[in-house]
C-alpha cells in the first residue's frame, strides 16, 4: 500500500514537474497593435527555428494596456509604440519590475482617407489639429468647416483607443499634449476596425501604423502631411522616414523586456533572435528597420542587462532615426 502511495506521489510530482517545464517554455507578449506585426513575424520564425519547443503568445491590448500587464508581472515582453511613461515607470518600480528598453523599428504614423475623397489628399498639421483638438468636439463636423474650399460633407473620425501608444503619440504630435483630443470619434484598439470604418465612409478620416495602411491600400488613401501651410506635403513612406522628411508623425517603436524573465533561456533566446533577425523581418512587414548597428547595439545592451529607459518617461516627437541613434549611443 505504501509503495502504491509512493508511486502515486511520484507520478503526481512528475506531472507537476512536467507542467512546470511546459510553463517555462512559454514566452508571453502583449501590447501595441502597431508593433504586433513585427513581433508576430519574429515569434512565428522563432517557433519554427526552435521546432515549436517554445510557445510564444502575442496579444494586442494597446501600448497602455500592455504596460499594465507588464508592470503587474503578467508578461515577459511588452510591445510599445511609444516610450514608457513616468506613471508606468512608477507602477513597474512599485511592483519590483525592472526592464530593458529596445527600439526595434521606425513607423510612419499614417493618416488615411477614403479613396473617393478627392479634396483632402494633403493636410497641414494645423488642419489636423483643427479636426482633432478637444475644442473641435461637436463643432467641427463637416469637411467644409476645416477648409471652406472643401465640400459640406460629414466628417467621420476613426482612431485608436486611449490605451494605444499611437493615440498618445498622435495627440501629442498634432494637438501638443498626449491624450488631448475630441472624444466624438469611433475608437478601437483593433486597427482593422479603423480600416473598415474609413473604407466604408467617403467622409471618413483615421490614423494608425504604416503597415496597416500598406496592407489595405486598395481600400484606403494615405494623406500627405505638411508641417506648415506653404511647405511641401510629404507622403508616408519608408524613404521619407529614413531621410527624416516625414514629420512630425515618424516615430520609433519598441519592445520592453522584463529583466528577471530575460534570465530564462527561452526569453533570452527569443530577444536575441528578435535583434538578429529584426532588420529582415521588419522589412517584410513593411516597417522601417533601424540601421544594422542599432540591432547590434541592442544585442550588446541586452547582454549587459542595461535596465531602464533613455526617454525619461516622455515622447520625443519628431525624432529622426539619426537622433535616436545618438540618443542610444549616450
Amino acid at each position: 500500500m505504501k509503495m502504491t502511495n509512493f508511486a502515486a506521489m511520484a507520478a503526481l510530482a512528475g506531472a507537476v514537474a512536467s507542467g512546470a517545464a511546459q510553463a517555462q517554455t512559454l514566452v508571453k507578449i502583449d501590447g501595441s497593435s502597431t508593433v504586433y506585426p513585427i513581433t508576430e513575424a519574429v515569434a512565428e520564425d522563432f517557433q519554427k527555428a526552435k521546432k515549436n519547443s517554445v510557445r510564444v503568445t502575442v496579444g494586442i491590448s494597446g501600448t497602455g494596456g500592455g504596460f499594465k500587464k507588464f508592470c503587474r508581472g503578467e508578461t515577459d515582453v511588452s510591445d510599445a509604440s511609444r516610450p514608457i511613461t513616468k506613471k508606468e515607470m512608477e507602477d513597474c518600480k512599485e511592483a519590483g519590475i525592472e526592464y530593458i528598453e529596445l527600439p526595434v523599428a521606425y513607423d510612419a504614423l499614417t493618416v488615411v482617407i477614403n479613396p473617393k475623397n478627392d479634396w483632402a489628399k494633403t493636410l497641414t498639421v494645423a488642419e489636423l489639429k483643427a479636426i482633432w483638438e478637444p475644442a473641435a468636439q461637436g463643432k467641427i463636423t463637416s469637411w467644409k468647416q476645416v477648409n471652406p474650399a472643401w465640400p459640406d460633407r460629414p466628417l467621420k473620425l476613426y482612431g485608436p483607443g486611449a490605451d494605444s501608444g499611437t493615440f498618445e503619440y498622435f495627440t501629442e504630435a498634432i494637438n501638443g499634449k498626449a491624450k488631448a483630443t475630441r472624444g466624438d470619434f469611433t475608437a478601437s484598439e483593433d486597427d482593422n476596425v479603423l480600416v473598415q470604418g474609413v473604407a466604408r465612409d467617403v467622409g471618413g478620416l483615421g490614423y494608425f501604423g504604416f503597415a496597416y495602411y500598406i496592407e489595405n491600400k486598395d481600400k484606403l488613401a494615405a494623406v500627405s502631411v505638411a508641417t506648415e501651410s506653404g511647405k511641401a506635403a510629404v507622403a508616408p513612406s519608408i524613404e521619407s522616414v529614413v531621410n527624416g522628411t516625414y514629420q512630425p508623425l515618424a516615430r520609433p517603436i519598441f519592445i520592453y523586456v522584463n529583466a528577471k524573465a530575460a534570465e530564462r533561456p527561452e526569453v533570452k533566446e527569443f530577444v536575441e533572435y528578435y535583434m538578429k533577425n529584426g532588420e529582415k523581418l521588419t522589412k517584410e512587414v513593411k516597417y522601417v528597420p533601424l540601421p544594422a548597428k542599432a540591432y547590434a547595439y541592442n544585442l550588446d545592451h541586452f547582454a549587459k542587462r542595461a535596465k531602464g529607459t533613455k526617454f525619461g518617461g516622455e515622447n520625443k516627437v519628431g525624432m529622426t532615426i539619426e537622433e535616436l541613434m545618438k540618443l542610444e549611443a549616450k
